[in-house]
């Protein structure tokens, strides 16, 4: 916001550099004719139009209030040294001379005066002076004159203008501060969302799957098998409770540890172990190591977790194959079992365990999993995560 704010003041700036040093140009040349001012005073009109020129360029470089000042009170001063008597009476042509000085040379300063008291006041005083300055040029001595009301409306104009360009950016500059809260709030929200359904995922994975095993008596299951489990379930937990889980921060940051290549072969072996000792023999298919970033390495073994227990608890078998391959840019797992498989289609919308522990995990990390079952005929699972 405050760069806008810069740049609006560098916009006035220069519109009034420009403004004004074509009203000094085009007064110097009308003045510079014969018979409009007197030659002996010419030169000296001249120098104070130049040094109110370099004013001007000042004041679209800096806009200090010192330069704007300056301008103001050359140019006056060059209204008033034209008119001194040089044994010529003040005339239609010096004041119609004199009027693009005083409404594009001087005025043009409005466009940056158009806020604060200060800058207020300049103007005002400005605006008379030279108004009254124009005036009294003419041959007749009313103040009001043509040549006068020009130089007034230059003032007045250049004057809205700054007023209408400050106005209309800070309703932009509203506005964008009301669209940027809005996404900050909306970015709050689905980090919130997003971990609202990681741990969701975590706890579906562990101590959910845990606990259904316990109610079914732990068929299948050694005790000291489901103690190690509940410990690790218990474990997982208090790591929830104090946060120290990969988890996104309200000020746009991350807790999340730096992400680091792990070599795959050395992490399967936890998962392996894990189902051995819940009583499902998984048979291993794929050689070598193969690196992947840590968040997208969780991502997959917790879904191929989920897709083993699946087979533990529903395919009705004791034995599935695993098979990894790796291309390119692709590292692939193939989950296979020969139970009684099932019809895709007529899962209910409420089973959302594979959908959110293992569809939706790996596509959080660009990858993708499908499913292939027949009733009778087992069921595959193809998890793909990108390397």
């Amino acid at each position: 916001m405050e760069l806008i704010e810069k740049e609006r003041r560098r916009l006035l700036q220069s519109a009034a550099r420009a403004f004004g040093l074509s009203g000094v140009v085009l007064a110097a040349f009308c003045l510079a004719l014969p018979g409009i001012v007197d030659p002996d005073l010419l030169p000296s009109v001249l120098i104070l139009l130049a040094g109110q020129a370099g004013a001007l360029v000042m004041v679209g470089r800096s806009g200090h209030i010192g330069w704007v000042a300056l301008t103001i009170v050359l140019g006056c001063g060059a209204l008033a040294l034209a008119q001194l008597p040089g044994g010529q009476a003040t005339s239609l042509a010096l004041s119609t001379s004199l009027a693009p000085l005083g409404a594009a040379g001087l005025g043009a300063v409005g466009m940056v005066l158009s806020e604060g008291t200060g800058r207020w006041v300049l103007w005002a005083g400005g605006t008379l002076a030279s108004s009254l300055l124009v005036a009294t040029a003419g041959p007749t001595s009313g103040l009001i004159s043509t040549s006068a009301i020009a130089t007034l409306a230059g003032w007045v104009i250049t004057l809205i203008i700054g007023l209408w360009v400050t106005v209309g950016v800070q309703r932009a500059v509203r506005r964008i501060e009301n669209i940027g809260r809005a996404h900050h709030l909306e970015r709050q929200a689905s980090e919130t969302e997003a971990q609202r359904r990681q741990s969701a995922r975590l706890l579906h994975d562990t101590v959910l799957a845990t606990l259904t095993l316990l109610a079914h008596s732990g068929v299948g299951v050694s005790a000291d098998a489901l103690r190690q489990q509940a410990a690790e379930d218990a474990r997982l937990l208090r790591q929830l409770r104090l946060g120290s889980t990969p988890m996104p921060q309200f000020s746009g940051t991350y807790s999340l540890e730096p992400v680091a290549e792990t070599p795959l072969g050395t992490t399967l072996e936890s998962v392996k172990q894990r189902f051995l000792r819940m009583g499902l023999s998984v048979r291993w298919h794929g050689s070598g190591q193969v690196l992947l970033p840590s968040d997208v390495l969780d991502a997959f073994l917790l879904a191929l977790a989920e897709c083993l227990e699946n087979v533990r608890r529903h395919a009705g078998v004791e034995e599935a194959d695993v098979t990894i391959t790796q291309g390119d840019d692709v590292l692939r797992a193939v989950v296979t079992d020969a139970g009684v498989g099932f019809d895709p289609t007529e899962v209910a919308a409420e089973r959302l365990g594979f959908t959110e522990s293992v569809v939706a995990r790996l596509r959080d990390v660009g990858g993708n999993a499908r499913v292939f079952s027949t009733p009778g005929a087992g069921t595959t699972v193809i998890l793909e995560v990108p390397r």
